[in-house]
């Protein structure tokens, strides 16, 4: 009861709050330093912090994490005195910070982003966007009602490589683009994240409040700090992975969703406690006539592609491969009753900003369009439409279905049981606005 009264007051104050934030929301001189809230800070939250900390203009006021653990060591990195916390809603409370960088485990993202822009705070979230497509929509919704600026983690967008080619393959650069491709590969076999008796929780942990709007359950050693990515009640490698790529497609072939997703795979050579295949085929088409696969292989780690890639787009004129360093695009010649020369000059390019790292250009670009208002180049919109794929996949893959897909509605038109998972139920007292 106490706990459900706390949310109802912090949810009420943050609205309020909200609303006379937007009647004067903070502007910024070329001297003003953005106050930041880190709500997670172990693993990719401690990256994030390593990002932010170049950047002269912004200020690490605030780190919260249910594990005490992690706070040593971000601490050492900080120049000035920085207050930690428990409950990211302490967090929310405080009028002198200005945003927060939500790096916690993907069933938390939409309750601490939808309570953030509720009270009044621009977003960084890391990607996936949500761990359902119905939180994806609730999340979009509340960055709008509140006029907040939302950056998802998806930071291959900080670089300008994908832009170009977006441009260059949207004008036939490499033909017809039919088949796009790409994967996750990382062998794991034979042991995987082991298998481990439900234990007490250490100290130095709130397992409640890491739960919390999932079912409660028996802590285990294999699930948190970063092995979460392995059972989807919590995350999914094709959210974890996979959304990176369907970003990146999608943006280069101009994209917004699938009509239809059917996926296969299974628990086939990998014994342990996981509750995600280690091998796992998806495959979506679009209305365009085009196909993309996502493949997860967890029993091999050779590589897939011809050329050292993450991501192949098969046109008529080429092929592109493209990983985070560079592209090159090898010519298609003629096949069978085709002319068999050559149809393109072949084109091998390194990534024209060097080896600036992605994640730190991304966090520029959300420090930039805080003080601007303008739409981050992963605003939240973008990040929800790519984390659907990965839902999509998912959710084909649970009813052993081909699913149809109606984009505007967000709904799956033949086949109710697919409906069903698009959200979960949230354990009380937790509550998506």
């Amino acid at each position: 009861m106490e706990k459900e009264m706390t949310r109802r007051h912090f949810v009420k104050t943050s609205m309020a709050a909200a609303a006379l934030g937007m009647a004067a929301r903070r502007s910024y001189g070329a001297n003003d330093r953005i106050r930041l809230g880190f709500i997670g800070v172990a693993n990719r939250g401690g990256q994030l912090i390593d990002a932010t900390l170049p950047h002269q203009d912004a200020e690490i006021v605030a780190l919260c994490d249910v594990d005490s653990r992690p706070f040593d060591k971000q601490l050492k990195k900080l120049p000035e005195k920085v207050d930690t916390y428990s409950d990211y809603r302490k967090i929310l409370e405080r009028k002198d910070i200005d945003a927060v960088v939500v790096a916690t485990p993907d069933h938390w993202h939409a309750l601490q982003t939808v309570d953030a822009c509720e009270a009044g705070k621009d977003v960084y979230v890391e990607k996936p966007l949500s761990l359902t497509i119905h939180e994806g929509r609730r999340m979009v919704e509340a960055a709008r009602r509140n006029q907040q600026v939302v950056q998802v983690g998806l930071h291959r967008r900080g670089g300008m490589m994908y832009e170009e080619l977006a441009g260059l393959i949207q004008k036939d650069g490499i033909g017809k683009v039919t088949f796009a491709h790409c994967y996750r590969i990382n062998n794991l076999f034979p042991n995987g994240i082991g298998k481990m008796q439900p234990s007490d929780p250490p100290k130095e942990l709130d397992w409640d409040m890491w739960l919390g709007p999932q079912a409660m359950r028996p802590y285990q050693d294999n699930i948190t700090p970063y092995k979460f990515r392995w059972w989807k009640e919590y995350s999914s490698q094709i959210g974890n992975w996979g959304v990176h790529y369907f970003d990146v497609i999608r943006w280069m072939l101009g994209e917004e969703a699938p009509i239809s997703v059917s996926a296969h795979g299974g628990k086939y050579v990998v014994d342990d406690d996981r509750t995600i295949p280690d091998t796992m085929h998806a495959t979506f088409e679009f209305a365009s006539g085009r196909i993309l696969v996502f493949g997860q292989y967890e029993g091999s780690h050779n590589p897939i592609f011809a050329k050292d890639s993450e991501i192949e787009l098969r046109g008529t004129q080429g092929t592109l491969y493209a990983t985070d360093g560079g592209y090159e695009i090898v010519p298609e010649h003629g096949g069978q009753f085709q002319d068999p020369k050559a149809r393109m000059e072949p084109v091998k390019e390194p990534r024209k900003d060097g080896n600036r790292d992605l994640t730190t250009l991304h966090m520029r670009n959300f420090l930039d369009c805080i003080k601007s208002r303008q739409k981050p180049r992963a605003d939240v919109e973008e990040g929800h439409r790519s984390t659907i794929f990965a839902h999509l996949g998912n959710i084909a893959m649970a009813t052993k279905s081909r699913i149809e897909w109606d984009a505007k509605a967000e709904r799956v038109t033949n086949n109710d049981a697919a409906n069903d998972l698009l959200q979960y139920e949230y354990r009380a007292p937790w509550k998506l606005l």
